[in-house]
């Protein structure tokens, strides 16, 4: 399985690459569009600002790609900031950005006590997912101050329905994880979740086209 991560600026790469490493994936971390597309799978890290990850992701060609690759069903995981960006906009300090529009939907700062959400949390899986199968019940490891508080796309009955995935922080509701389709993404670290992160991200290569590490220890 070939994995390629996003390299177009964000932080936290490297700690993306060992973790899919350490679970079998041929990692490569590059900026090349042309590798982005040929990959069995993409990832598409962030960490910061949604404005910030917006920029650099136009500058390195980035909706392009994403775009390409999930109209050809080509699988894309999304992690914290590479997860917000999914949606229509991003309103931070006041300011709103636009996003890649997979989902409907707006980025917001979260309304709890203490902001931001940092540490393990434990998170609401769907019936069927198979990203959290066999973890479902554990704890993932977030650190956020905005996030999917509402979920807006409408069902429709001639497409399967996003499986959903929520958390809490402070009395406060969010989307912690959606799988769609080729679209798969996460508002926790699942590269900073130890053995449960591990597990997941085997879920989500054994869904790429040459899968199958999903059952490997």
């Amino acid at each position: 399985m070939s994995v390629v991560v996003y390299d177009y600026g964000s932080g936290n790469v490297r700690s993306v690459v060992r973790a899919l490493e350490a679970v079998g994936a041929d990692v490569e971390l590059t900026a090349s569009a042309t590798a982005a597309l040929e990959a069995d799978g993409l990832v598409v890290p962030g960490v910061g600002a949604f404005s910030a990850t917006m920029r650099q992701l136009r500058a390195a060609d980035g909706p392009r790609v994403i775009e390409r690759r999930l109209a050809g069903g080509r699988p894309v995981l999304g992690i914290c900031v590479g997860f917000q960006v999914m949606f229509d906009e991003g309103d931070e300090h006041g300011t709103t950005t636009e996003g890649l529009a997979q989902w409907p939907g707006r980025i917001t700062r979260l309304q709890a006590p203490v902001v931001p959400h940092m540490g393990w949390n434990t998170v609401e899986a769907p019936e069927g997912t198979s990203l959290f199968a066999g973890v479902e019940d554990e704890r993932f490891y977030f650190v956020h101050s905005y996030g999917a508080r509402t979920w807006e796309l409408e069902p429709h009955p001639r497409m399967a329905a996003p499986l959903v995935t929520w958390a809490e922080h402070g009395g406060d509701r969010f989307v912690a994880a959606v799988e769609n389709g080729a679209l798969t993404a996460t508002q926790f670290h699942p590269e900073k979740s130890g053995e449960a992160g591990a597990r997941l991200l085997r879920n989500w290569l054994a869904t790429l086209p040459h899968g199958g590490a999903g059952d490997r220890a």
